[in-house]
């Protein structure tokens, strides 16, 4: 109860905030600590930028205060972490003042990486020193950036830290004990309380933003409390793995979607911008409030997840954990697809909330968990003799996890669940086979860094992912036969083109009795998969030979398009006997003698 005194980080943060807002700094001309508006926030007025200062004041009083009490020793990985984040807040306020350049920002993280590595903190779920360094290294600086990056809405990054920051308490005084991520979790979660009131304001401005000071702070302290709790636990379990990626899985996602993006388009990663998933559920009709309280939810929920089977520390719940936890990730990324697409169809009610919970990932979710199981099962009673021997067994159950994991992270990342698999082709299949058989290695080295295989045979990876592939293959392919055996009526007909006439052609046959759009060929890539006026776009014009077939019709609506591309369509409707009609759509004035009729 003692490291209860972190409770000072609180007052300590408000009043330091307090006291800065009727400051001469705390006006609109409060020198070079204001952020001016630009694009990269929503924000209308001059705003002062140095709620870091409230956030490292309350973050260092609770550390030092118990210290002073005798709550915690002053360790020196202790110590360490205030080092590194002090090092971090010193140089983040320096960017805050005279923006430091990307190269002096990355050069700050590795010299606090390295002063808490010094300091006695390290990974030790692996037993290669080097490899434990490296994995430490970009931990930090990894975990930094995201929250640098995440610090974009008001309230947000706070709050993620304070969610963060219970659920690495929870585990400090369960499942690992330890003083010092108690400390560090109550100071660093307090002191986000602190700032809090002045930053997420419903229905008012921010009266403050934390700025680079506070968010590299928060960032760095939240990744060195890993390595003070669960990963500097030799001979680990893939729960205790598992935790402070689950505790941070929305920042590191969000992070992760930034930055592919960013990198797609060409665009500087460190630079700010409106890309991020908060900006996308904003764009989609929610307020900066209910956005920042959904990803809080998401975070709560996945973060639940991780603690609940870290402390019951039983593989089966574990198992059922991965599941629940990807579920929801899929289903959460669902609810943006669904937003984006009502958004693309010129829906003008974006604003009502989508069901968070689309049965048809659900079923996809789960069926790809029991065809993992399936699988790897299968492929372990075909190469051991008999249920295997005891350490083999309990092999089999830690691999399972893991497996799970990276194999619903491989899906995700090949977009596997957000394919119209009603309509899949060899393109949808190659990408169901590489994310398989890319993560069936991945699954093998996460296993082995955490304990010995010894006489459990490597090769059952190799055999579970064929196996696996060909079930998800399987039950997809199911799922594409399925709508086609419940629908059997109306004319089939497919539209070329799906532009303004496109959709207006689309809606005048979905009011037509008799007469079944059954999807768009489009030029256009960033349209692919999805639904316009209900439609699915299926391809592009050179895949009409997959689509045209059975058809009783093809609508062309572009018939101004390239010669080249056309011929694509026509050839598939010659050699399948299917018509192809061009529509045009033409407007005509009307006589100057009936305007001035009508005018009279």
């Amino acid at each position: 109860m003692s490291a209860a005194v972190a409770i000072a980080a609180f007052p300590v943060a408000a009043v330091v905030l307090w006291t800065l807002l009727r400051s001469p700094l705390g006006g609109p001309s409060g020198g070079r600590l204001v952020a001016i508006p630009s694009g990269e926030r929503w924000h209308e007025r001059a705003t002062p930028s140095f709620g870091g200062v409230g956030i490292f004041a309350g973050f260092s009083a609770g550390i030092l205060l118990a210290i002073a009490v005798g709550a915690v020793d002053a360790s020196s990985e202790l110590l360490g972490v205030l080092a590194g984040s002090a090092l971090l807040f010193a140089a983040g306020l320096a960017d805050d003042l005279f923006d430091l350049s990307p190269i002096a920002k990355l050069g700050a993280q590795f010299g606090a990486a390295a002063i808490v590595l010094a300091s006695g903190l390290s990974v030790e779920i692996v037993d290669n020193d080097v490899l434990a360094t490296a994995i430490a290294l970009v931990w930090l600086v990894g975990i930094t950036n995201a929250f640098n990056l995440l610090d974009n809405m008001d309230g947000l990054a706070a709050t993620l830290a304070a969610i963060a920051c219970a659920y690495y308490a929870l585990d400090a005084v369960t499942e690992h004990p330890d003083r010092v991520a108690l400390v560090l979790a109550l100071s660093l979660g307090l002191a986000c309380a602190g700032f809090l009131p002045f930053n997420l304001r419903p229905g008012r401005a921010a009266a403050v933003f934390m700025g680079d000071s506070g968010s590299q702070v928060l960032g760095f302290a939240l990744a060195a409390l890993a390595l003070s709790s669960s990963w500097k636990v030799a001979g680990t379990t893939v729960t205790t793995i598992l935790l402070p990626l689950l505790v941070l899985a929305v920042p590191i996602l969000d992070t992760t979607l930034v930055t592919v993006v960013r990198l797609l388009e060409r665009r500087p990663i460190h630079h700010g911008g409106r890309d991020h998933t908060s900006h996308r559920l904003v764009y989609y009709g929610m307020s900066e409030t209910k956005a920042v309280a959904l990803l809080a939810a998401v975070a709560t929920a996945i973060g639940a997840t991780g603690v609940a089977y870290n402390i019951l520390d039983e593989p089966r719940v574990t198992i059922v954990g991965v599941l629940l936890t990807f579920v929801l990730l899929v289903q959460f990324a669902s609810v943006l697809a669904d937003l984006e697409e009502r958004s693309r169809r010129g829906e003008e009610d974006v604003t009502a909330s989508p069901a968070l919970l689309q049965t048809r990932r659900l079923v996809e979710v789960v069926a790809d968990f029991a065809a993992i199981l399936a699988s790897f099962g299968a492929a372990y009673l075909l190469l051991v003799d008999g249920l295997g021997t005891g350490y083999q067994r309990q092999v089999f159950v830690a691999a399972l996890p893991i497996l799970l994991g990276t194999r619903y992270v491989a899906f995700v990342g090949f977009v596997v669940y957000r394919r119209i698999w009603r309509y899949a082709g060899a393109r949808d299949l190659a990408a169901l086979a590489a994310a398989t058989f890319v993560s069936a290695p991945i699954a093998l080295g996460l296993l082995a860094a955490t304990r010995p295989l010894k006489e459990f045979p490597a090769e059952i990876f190799v055999v579970d992912a064929l196996l696996c592939f060909v079930l998800v293959a399987t039950s997809r392919l199911v799922l594409r036969a399925l709508p086609q055996l419940r629908d059997r009526g109306g004319r089939r007909v497919l539209i070329v083109g799906a532009g303004r006439s496109g959709r207006s052609l689309a809606r005048e046959l979905q009011e037509t009795a008799g007469e079944r759009v059954i999807g768009f060929l489009d030029d256009n890539t960033r349209l692919r998969r999805r639904r316009i006026q209900g439609v699915i776009v299926i391809g592009d014009l050179a895949d009409a030979g997959r689509f045209v077939p059975g058809l009783e019709e093809v609508l062309v609506s572009i018939p101004d398009a390239p010669v080249e591309r056309l011929q694509h369509v026509l050839d598939a409707c010659t050699g399948a006997g299917v018509p192809c009609r061009f529509v045009r759509r033409d407007t005509t004035v009307a006589p100057s003698s009936l305007v001035e009729a009508i005018a009279e």
